[in-house]
């Protein structure tokens, strides 16, 4: 079985109510299963202050307020174009996969690549691993990497960027 018809076999299974597919061939065997809702992982931050107790909605009587005087017009700041629109030579580099993203082959190895360096189409760029296998990821475009945008060892959802690649550097 090919790499691309286990990721559109993946795909399938996400898209459709089926629990478990199991597929066995002359020396292949595939079996995958989704896990039951019940047993989904819910991932939390810590708050940064303690928690507030809000009362109970109480009904406010309605009073007569003075009318609202509009304040003079200010010209508003101009817009920060350059810095809030996403340059249209970024490329957004998405995983092919729900798995565990990871930027290097083993713990103690460097990163595939790190912000600031040029890739080149077919250059391994990082490793998710789906169902126990560490699949390769390989850029697709030439360019300098501008932002990753996982940690080490993070989920990651299928379609989801991982890269932003300048494809004009």
């Amino acid at each position: 079985m090919e790499f691309k018809e286990i990721q559109d076999l993946l795909k399938l299974v996400n898209r459709t109510n089926l629990t478990e597919v199991e597929i066995e061939k002359k020396d292949f065997k595939i079996k995958i299963r989704r896990k039951s809702p019940e047993s989904n992982v819910i991932y939390t931050t810590q708050q940064s202050a303690a928690p507030v107790a809000v009362p109970s909605a109480v009904p406010v009587p309605i009073t007569e307020t003075a009318p609202v005087v509009p304040k003079p017009e200010s010209k508003p700041a101009p817009p920060k174009e350059e810095a809030e629109a996403p340059s249209e030579s970024l490329y957004e580099f998405r995983s092919p996969m729900i798995g565990t993203f990871y930027r290097s082959p083993n713990p103690e190895a460097p990163p595939f690549v790190k912000v600031g360096d040029h890739v080149q189409k077919g250059q391994v760029v990082c490793i998710v691993e789906a169902m126990k296998l560490f699949n390769e990821i390989e850029s697709e475009v030439d360019g300098k990497v501008v932002k990753i945008l996982l940690d080490n060892a993070q989920p990651v959802e299928y379609d989801q960027v991982l890269f932003l690649i300048d494809t004009n550097a």
